[in-house]
């Protein structure tokens, strides 16, 4: 529990702290914008990508409601955002792959917004309208309003590439053409049933496109699908897949398959793929986002490092590292935070933070800062008390180990399965040295998740997976979990380790940067015993009658 002191004691600290807490950061003084050259070079690469006679079709993100009359903060859908720049809602973008012709002259795409409102800009802020999207150096752009009554006529193109529709997208009574009714007219026009099945329709694609080697791997896949849809089980053309090399062939089912699409000239499978291609590459300009965003969040790690003491609770913890955040001009987290203390770290998607006892316990900490749409993703754990038991380092160690193991993996050229199997390896010897497993293939047991992603505009980017290039920015986040009950020696149990990286791929090598956050147990130790600015932040105590 804080110490409390009188409000008049109080007010001088908060200004040395300000000023102690939050000085310069160390990162060049550049444009840090995304330029409307940046959206409109992607939008280029995307149409040299796309199939002849083929249209590309992306919608806003919804509005979201947190509950009754209240919304959340728009965020916009990310690949929405990397093709336009646009970040208010109810909006279409259309990306043809060849040029269209109108009165004023030829065109590749078309950006449909929402008219400016002077009501609603009371209540919500200034809205960019019409006139604002066409600074934004798009060929066309027009009202909403217009998407719907103008011909667009989508038959006449052999794709139509898009994601398919969630279900979150509410419907406005007192708009007419919110992204409900944008939506529902663009699914009339493509001729999209209403019981559309994406799953479905995926494998009667995969079935169409198969060779004799795909089918015993995608035999498997369809056996974990109907665990979770039994309806599968049903379906006449899975039961014949499911007997090829049985008496049924291949090339009939394909185009008895191929027969069942037909009616369909939308593709929901295509465009995550583009997608993924571009964004898996960043850019300098985006390079420098994300270097912002990243230290950011190693700022929080390191004042949180200084500032924490056991009677902290983990809302606290959270509350500092936000806290850092906003001061440097993130507005926002890139992902709900994860700030864990003993059993609780070991829950990887743990976000109540809730935890009120701290004591003797390590602290899991996993918080990305977004800065101007890009997020970070860096974790560290440390000991509350500012000194790890041996229980502790040891495990530490050898989480320690095995990302230094994986960061120096993460070269060009080299594949994510390059960088998990040298973590693992690590991992599997450190844990059968300290006996919490008796064979190698048990590791899995307390490192159950992944060891690498891509970052950007998502805190999982989208990406394809494949080798490692210069210019990609990736996580690199081994961890070691044992929960209560874990079949170990309990001197073990509810510790909880991860760290996590963010590192950007170069022709040089692997560059960490998010290494100002200290790593090592024996850096942790020390940036603990610092002095905080924290330290004189003491609010009074609140009395309620």
């Amino acid at each position: 529990m804080l110490i409390s002191r009188n409000l008049t004691r109080v007010y001088v600290p908060i200004i040395c702290f300000l000023g102690l807490l939050f000085s310069p950061l160390s990162i060049a003084a550049q444009k840090s914008e995304l330029s409307s050259e940046f959206h409109k070079k992607q939008r280029q690469q995307l149409r040299e990508k796309l199939p002849n006679n083929s249209v590309a079709v992306y919608f806003s993100a919804p509005v979201r409601n947190r509950a009754n009359d209240v919304d959340f903060e728009y965020h916009p859908d990310p690949n929405f955002y990397y093709l336009t720049g646009w970040n208010e809602p109810h909006a279409v973008l259309i990306v043809y792959s060849s040029p269209q012709k109108d009165l004023e002259g030829t065109y590749f795409e078309k950006l449909y917004v929402r008219e400016r409102d002077a009501n609603n800009e009371m209540w919500n802020g200034r809205q960019l309208g019409v006139e604002g999207a066409r600074k934004m150096g798009l060929d066309r752009v027009a009202s909403k309003k217009d998407f719907s009554t103008e011909q667009n006529d989508f038959s006449r193109f052999d794709s139509v590439l898009m994601f398919d529709f969630k279900n979150d997208v509410r419907d406005n009574k007192n708009d007419s053409s919110d992204l409900f009714d944008l939506q529902k007219h663009f699914k009339n026009v493509i001729n999209y049933p209403d019981n559309f099945d994406a799953d479905r329709y995926r494998l009667y694609q995969r079935i169409r496109s198969a060779v004799e080697s795909e089918v015993i791997p995608l035999k498997k896949r369809i056996y974990y699908m109907m665990e979770r849809d039994s309806s599968l089980k049903d379906d006449p053309v899975i039961i014949d897949f499911m007997r090829v090399g049985e008496g049924t062939v291949l090339t009939d089912l394909k185009k008895q398959s191929a027969f069942l699409l037909k009616d369909y000239n939308f593709d929901i499978n295509q465009l995550g793929s583009f997608m993924a291609s571009l964004r898996e590459n960043k850019t300098e300009e985006e390079i420098l986002l994300i270097k912002k965003a990243v230290r950011i969040s190693t700022q929080g790690q390191l004042e949180v490092m200084k500032a924490i003491h056991p009677e902290m609770t983990e809302r606290e913890v959270q509350g500092i590292h936000q806290l850092v955040f906003k001061k440097y001009g993130a507005a926002h987290e890139g992902y709900p935070s994860i700030v864990g203390a003993g059993d609780n770290a070991c829950v990887l998607h743990y976000i109540t933070n809730d935890k009120t006892d701290l004591k003797n316990q390590l602290i899991l900490m996993d918080l990305g800062a977004e800065y101007k749409g890009y997020t970070a993703d860096v974790t560290r754990t440390i000991p509350v008390s500012g000194t790890f038991t041996p229980e502790q380092k040891a495990l530490y160690q050898i989480v320690y180990d095995a990302q230094t193991a994986g960061i120096n993996a993460a070269v060009a050229g080299a594949s994510f399965t390059a960088i998990s199997e040298a973590t693992y390896e690590v991992v599997k010897t450190g844990l059968l040295e300290l006996g919490l497993i008796q064979e190698s293939k048990e590791y899995r047991r307390y490192l159950p998740h992944g060891i690498a992603h891509h970052i950007g505009l998502d805190v999982h980017d989208p990406g394809l997976y494949e080798n490692l290039a210069p210019n990609m920015v990736i996580t690199v986040e081994p961890g070691i979990y044992v929960p209560e009950g874990s079949p170990c020696d309990p001197k073990w149990w509810n510790i909880g380790i991860r760290i996590e990286d963010d590192i950007l791929i170069t022709a040089e090598g692997p560059v960490n940067l998010s290494k100002d956050a200290p790593r090592s147990w024996q850096e942790i130790e020390k940036v603990m015993l610092e002095k905080s600015a924290l330290d004189d932040f003491i609010l009074p105590p609140l009395t309620i009658d």
